[in-house]
């Protein structure tokens, strides 16, 4: 399998779990097509063009050549400088690693993390937030997020590949949407009475049972255990926490319980004041799954050699 194979693929898993649809996404690339088309040729000189053909700014080839072929991986959750050095030190003690894969960002996709936070509000309108209202309050969150990733060193860890010849990958949004699906699904068709019974769901699954085992086990943050858990929301994509007044329009609708991976204490308190349940599924852990679904879903065909670091392991289902 060729690198450029590799990330193609995992785009095309992202849209066909985005959230959104793939129509909607697809949608969306028109449009940023048809307004590149509109930018002047001084402004087209630092338009970043994969954004023509890739919906989700956060997944980027970093550094290597589409045309390597690869047969073994390393992959972690967070890959900088260590992760780096150590693919170059199992090489050299003769491990077949043609690629490394990071899921949390680096380099051009994380300074750009901010751009795919725009899909929020497609999948806030999905659960009953008008889309006018949905755009609204995440305009100043998408700011700000990106106000923060600007004096951000973002290139240290793809200038590490590059003088070691390693290629980088990140995969952020698609394995987030694979594990947002999965869990959705999981939920209508479990269909839990009360939020203990959401927490008692999350631990039939492999890698909350190793995190559960390692110290970081779901838990109830807003609400309580024997609350009843209405319609359930799984928020764990659109690249990071949106804003904080989307608890209030939820409490509009029939949500009754968000299920995510982390939750700032803010936005916790907020959930508590509109009366939403929030279960924390776990952060590492459910990267590690998004990563697990679509590693499955990509090595349908070919397989590849997987070595797991930086918080991921390795389960095939």
């Amino acid at each position: 399998m060729k690198l450029g194979e590799i990330y193609r693929s995992a785009l095309e898993i992202g849209k066909d779990r985005d959230p959104r649809g793939r129509k909607r996404t697809e949608k969306e690339l028109e449009q940023v097509g048809k307004q590149y088309r509109e930018l002047s040729e001084k402004d087209k000189k630092y338009y970043d063009t994969e954004r023509l053909r890739n919906p989700y700014s956060d997944t980027r080839v970093l550094y290597g050549d589409l045309e390597q072929v690869v047969q073994g991986i390393l992959v972690g959750i967070d890959i900088e400088a260590g992760e780096i050095l150590l693919a170059d030190r199992l090489k050299g003690k003769g491990s077949k690693i043609d690629l490394v894969i990071s899921h949390h960002p680096e380099g051009c996709a994380l300074a750009n993390l901010y751009q795919v936070m725009h899909m929020q509000a497609d999948v806030l309108h999905k659960f009953g937030v008008p889309i006018n209202v949905a755009e609204g309050i995440l305009q100043e969150r998408i700011k700000e997020v990106g106000r923060k990733l600007m004096p951000v060193n973002h290139l240290r860890t793809v200038d590490i590949a590059r003088l070691l010849d390693i290629p980088l990958l990140c995969i952020h949004t698609p394995a987030d949407n694979s594990v947002a699906h999965f869990l959705q699904q999981l939920m209508e068709e479990k269909e839990p009475d009360t939020v203990k019974e959401v927490v008692d769901i999350i631990l039939e699954i492999p890698e909350y049972q190793k995190a559960a085992a390692d110290g970081t086990p779901p838990a109830v943050l807003a609400g309580a255990p024997a609350n009843r858990c209405g319609k359930i929301f799984v928020d764990m994509t659109g690249g990071t926490g949106g804003s904080k007044e989307a608890f209030e329009k939820l409490a509009t609708t029939d949500i009754g319980t968000i299920v995510g991976m982390h939750i700032g204490e803010e936005h916790r308190k907020e959930a508590e004041k509109n009366h939403i349940n929030v279960v924390i599924a776990g952060h590492i852990s459910s990267d590690t799954l998004g990563m697990n679904l679509l590693l499955d879903k990509l090595m349908e065909t070919e397989k590849l050699e997987v070595a797991a670091c930086s918080g991921f392991y390795r389960i095939v289902r």
